[in-house]
């Protein structure tokens, strides 16, 4: 790999990372010597670039630094246009809106020698036929998400019965042929996931949950880890006995 390249993927997996990253795990996904990332380190905060940390604790890219679209690989262009053409086919009508917008932006900002990445990519998803249609608004779901604002719904079970839930939403799950809407309800005192397709009504209210989406979703996915590992252990004490 070439230095230039190098220096440019150090940034790359600093930006990635949700903590500091150390030499070891830059140096083993580069395939190179902690020596040379701690001396391309060395080069890098001497561009200018704001990392900040130290061998042995590991290394951070300071937000507000940001790198030229055009430097985009060839496998990131790939990724970025399947990823796109995914939700243009999967999401709701506002972001697949946004994936098609996306992917024409993309063509436009790389150089010309890979615009045929895009214009005839090697790969791309497949159109969802058996999608079932959203039963509320999912733009507003998401401005929900952001604001940290709670919505009232009406939902079906399975076996169409109603009830009325106060629901503080978090996140949004795209599969094949259903959306699923992760959320806080006041009435189970838990966390809770409804389908889109099986809401009755939704009224988008302005009152604000008293807890940040990320915290809340922090404890959403460890709460389904511990269900998991507690599944397990379930199955593994079936088997043994």
């Amino acid at each position: 790999m070439r230095r230039a390249d190098r220096l440019f993927q150090i940034i790359q997996v600093l930006r990635r990372g949700r903590g500091p990253v150390t030499a070891d795990a830059i140096a083993a996904e580069l395939e190179t010597s902690k020596r040379t990332v701690y001396r391309d380190i060395a080069d890098l905060i001497g561009q200018q670039v704001p990392i900040r940390g130290e061998a042995g604790v590991g290394y951070v890219l300071e937000g507000g630094y940001d790198l030229p679209p055009l430097m985009l690989t060839a496998e990131e262009i790939e990724a970025a246009v399947l990823g796109a053409q995914w939700v243009a086919s999967r999401g709701d009508p506002a972001l697949a809106r946004a994936a098609q917008d996306l992917i024409a932006k993309i063509g436009v900002a790389v150089p010309e020698r890979l615009r045929p990445l895009i214009l005839e990519p090697a790969s791309g998803a497949a159109p969802n036929w058996n999608a079932l249609p959203d039963r509320l608004d999912m733009a507003a779901v998401r401005r929900a998400i952001h604001g940290a604002r709670k919505i009232s719904l009406t939902y079906r079970d399975e076996q169409e019965r109603e009830s009325e839930r106060i629901i503080w939403p978090i996140a949004v799950g795209y599969h094949e042929t259903v959306r699923l809407l992760v959320a806080w309800c006041e009435l189970r005192r838990d966390f809770r996931t409804f389908r889109t397709d099986r809401v009755a009504g939704a009224q988008f209210l302005e009152e604000r949950y008293p807890e940040r989406p990320a915290t809340l979703r922090a404890r959403w996915r460890k709460a389904k880890l511990a269900q998991a590992e507690a599944m397990r252990a379930q199955s593994v004490t079936a088997k043994a006995s």
